[in-house]
């Protein structure tokens, strides 16, 4: 299939890159990239052929999040609409969660919002040094509602709190102590990293891989479609409140929300 948003390049090993080519958008993702996205990964999952997943992105960042105008049809939408967005988010998210290949992340320039519930469901994390990342979303009067599950279990609930509420910007070096990032490296050692991150699995069985990675989820915290719900609904709620139209609007209108100072 041909993808408008997103490209997928195997080679001879297994290895599957799928990289995100919205860079002059900073890879935001928005509904038609959300919905490439849940295609490729069911063919990954489908492909035996595909031993390996190496999640990347094009341009200047790994992914700034939601995109601005699929936003700003958000902030104009009714709940049901708003709420049947936020499912395809978070159904994305689950399936890269259960995709039976390990998932490796290569992160540069950017990552918010759902770059980072992307970050949250690779199995090893591979930053370049300097990259910026943040949970931004109450700085709208929104919250990382449908990423937020990964996030959490990616960093347990105790170093979540330290940025799941404050929006604050944070570095590589706070990415790793709290979790989320695995290794850190320099620019030009980026790709390096990733070959040598690519190269042990190479030498174990894919069935068993697959099955110790299912093991390994069953072990963690439990992130069903009762919990996903839960997030679709939590989020629906917080648009419908007067904060998320206040900092939304104040964001496109390019002045402070009311709640600034």
């Amino acid at each position: 299939m041909n993808f408008e948003t997103i490209k997928i390049k195997k080679d001879n090993r297994g290895v599957a890159t799928l990289t995100l080519m919205r860079g002059d958008k900073h890879n935001a993702l928005n509904a038609h990239m959300i919905e490439e996205l849940t295609i490729a990964v069911k063919d990954l999952a489908d492909d035996s052929d595909v031993r390996i997943v190496v999640l990347a992105g094009e341009g200047k960042s790994f992914c700034a999040g939601g995109d601005l105008s699929w936003m700003q049809e958000q902030f104009h939408a009714a709940r049901d609409q708003r709420m049947r967005e936020a499912r395809k988010l978070a159904y994305l998210l689950r399936n890269l969660n259960i995709l039976p290949k390990p998932l490796i992340c290569r992160v540069h320039g950017n990552a918010f919002g759902g770059g980072l519930g992307m970050m949250s469901v690779c199995d090893y994390v591979i930053a370049e040094e300097g990259v910026r990342f943040g949970l931004t979303e109450t700085k709208l009067g929104l919250i990382p509602a449908t990423i937020g599950p990964y996030v959490v279990a990616r960093m347990g609930e105790g170093k979540a709190r330290q940025v799941f509420m404050s929006g604050a910007l944070f570095g590589a070096e706070k990415a790793k102590e709290l979790g989320l990032v695995s290794e850190i490296v320099s620019e030009a050692d980026l790709d390096r990293a990733i070959e040598k991150a690519i190269a042990p699995y190479l030498e174990t069985a894919p069935r068993a891989v697959a099955a110790a990675k299912d093991l390994a989820r069953s072990l963690g915290p439990i992130i069903d479609e009762q919990v996903i719900e839960d997030t679709v609904v939590r989020l629906a709620d917080v648009w419908e409140g007067g904060e998320a139209h206040e900092g939304v609007g104040a964001f496109f209108e390019k002045r402070k929300p009311g709640w600034v100072a």
